[in-house]
């Protein structure tokens, strides 16, 4: 079939692919490790990928630290495939770097919202692009606020629309999972004495967060404890069980 196909039609396909399938058809011949090598492929997906970083890619590759790679590694990996590999490299690193921070202030099942945004924060320092956080944080085996923190970063960061991180969420089969937020406010003045202050606790799920159905959330959420805000906390919101007494009157029904 390579023989009889012209270069440009090839060429054509093997850039509608995502970088693993690249990888993939690069080894099955000669023809098309050769073809899924050339810079112009590899630099498209680079862009494609991390689009914050503005890349040219009309221009060579940026340097990597080539130490860091053995021998073989430097010798077959140059120019912007190179580029990809590194750059994918350093981005599971800092991933992991945020995965063990979040994991660490769960220690109590709940996390503080400061150590939330700053979670959110390190993302936005090493400019994740979307898919990194599609690789990274949007997996079902992670705990749900390690998804929260993703999808979060999606959306107010990075502006990815709505219908696109609900569609993730689907693929990766953790748009039902839910999450608790509780947010204490300062107690409204009323006849020159000031209330009790107003607790508030709400479950969502992650898809009804992308989406979004409850503005309120995504708003505390992400302006933290600030003016009559006191504190917010996150955590996996918990099972409700129907009481055995209840089930059974149920049954009896």
């Amino acid at each position: 079939m390579e023989n009889s196909l012209p270069d440009d039609i090839a060429l054509k396909i093997v850039s509608t692919l995502q970088a693993s399938d690249v990888f993939s058809l690069g080894n099955c011949s000669r023809f098309w490790r050769e073809l899924c090598a050339l810079d112009c492929v590899w630099a498209a997906l680079c862009r494609d990928r991390w689009p914050a970083l503005e890349l040219d890619p009309e221009s060579c590759a940026p340097e990597i630290e080539t130490h860091q790679l053995d021998q073989h590694t430097e010798s077959t990996f140059k120019g912007w495939r190179g580029f990809y590999i590194s750059k994918l490299n350093e981005m599971a690193i800092k991933a992991a770097v945020v995965v063990d921070f979040v994991e660490r202030c769960l220690s109590y099942e709940s996390i503080e919202v400061g150590h939330y945004l700053a979670a959110i924060q390190e993302l936005c320092s090493v400019q994740f692009g979307f898919k990194d956080v599609q690789t990274f944080f949007l997996k079902p085996k992670l705990h749900v606020l390690l998804n929260l923190v993703g999808l979060h970063y999606c959306i107010t960061w990075l502006g990815v629309p709505a219908e696109h991180v609900k569609e993730a969420l689907d693929c990766c089969k953790i748009s039902d999972r839910q999450i608790c937020v509780q947010w204490w406010k300062l107690g409204r003045w009323l006849y020159g004495f000031r209330l009790r202050d107003e607790s508030h606790s709400r479950n969502i799920s992650l898809g009804d967060l992308a989406m979004p159905k409850d503005e309120e959330v995504l708003g505390v959420l992400h302006r933290g404890a600030i003016h009559e805000v006191l504190r917010v906390q996150i955590s996996a919101a918990k099972p409700t069980y129907i009481p055995w007494s209840c089930q059974s009157a149920q049954v009896l029904y």
